[in-house]
């Protein structure tokens, strides 16, 4: 059972990250033979100051 977690910055509309979990969720049943009712996707929004790179804000 594929759990994939996506992490980005707050503001993406609720339609937004429905059709990414589709999308996400097709990928996951083409590529690794997943089936559909197995896959769980989750949103993990965190606000762009908690975003470091090499030690610096992004």
């Amino acid at each position: 059972m594929p759990l994939i977690k996506i992490s980005m910055y707050p503001g993406r509309s609720a339609e937004q990250k429905s059709e990414f979990a589709r999308t996400i969720t097709k990928a996951a049943t083409e590529i690794l033979g997943a089936k559909a009712n197995h896959v769980i996707v989750v949103f993990e929004e965190n606000p762009s100051e908690n975003w470091f790179h090499a030690g610096k804000p992004l």
